[in-house]
């Protein structure tokens, strides 16, 4: 593994050099990171991870293994997204137009996604562009989700429904009701207040 500026490249790895990448991050073998895409510190990007142009990543965020990560999407600080999680930007994907030719750039729309401080994406999961997936949610593997997910909620299936909430340590700590089972997470010991707003 390489090291610029106290970033680590696998010799692998395709980084553009139009892009910006923050100290203490590794990106690890037959990873690509496209142009403009800005990347904060102490990241971590598995193998063969995919990181689009114009992508906006935070501080402190491991993606693993065979992840995709499209143009559109903002991921901010402390965010975990598992294995070969795949994030979309187009709700009408096509090749080619009503006439035939094949589309270009400026034939579809992009859709934005953000994903909020905190929150984990299960291994496989699935989402569709224009969500928010709030802060500390937790999103069970496998899901699909096809809409915005509330602040520490956890959501599972296809398509991603609400089964509960959990605590910042991802310990399922309410009904999705939100009767909390607890006053102080049994895990990590945090007040649960956060979750009465």
């Amino acid at each position: 593994m390489a090291s610029l500026k106290n970033v680590r490249i696998h010799a692998t790895a395709e980084v553009s050099s139009k892009a910006s990448i923050g100290q203490g991050t590794s990106i690890w073998n037959q990873t690509q990171i496209r142009e403009n895409a800005k990347i904060g510190k102490n990241c971590v990007f598995g193998k063969n991870v995919y990181v689009d142009r114009n992508v906006l990543i935070g501080n402190n965020v491991k993606v693993q293994n065979n992840s995709s990560i499209y143009e559109g999407v903002t991921i901010q600080d402390g965010v975990f997204v598992g294995p070969h999680v795949s994030f979309t930007n187009d709700r009408l994907p096509r090749a080619i137009n009503p006439d035939g030719s094949l589309k270009k750039e400026t034939d579809w729309k992009l859709e934005k996604t953000l994903v909020r401080t905190g929150a984990s994406i299960g291994a496989k999961s699935v989402l569709m562009c224009g969500i928010t997936i709030g802060e500390f949610a937790l999103i069970g593997a496998g899901s699909v989700v096809t809409k915005d997910v509330e602040d520490y909620s956890l959501v599972l299936g296809n398509p991603a429904t609400l089964v509960g909430y959990v605590c910042k340590c991802g310990f399922k700590v309410a009904d999705s009701n939100k009767n909390l089972r607890y006053s102080i997470c049994p895990n990590c010991k945090t007040k649960l207040d956060f979750l009465k707003k």
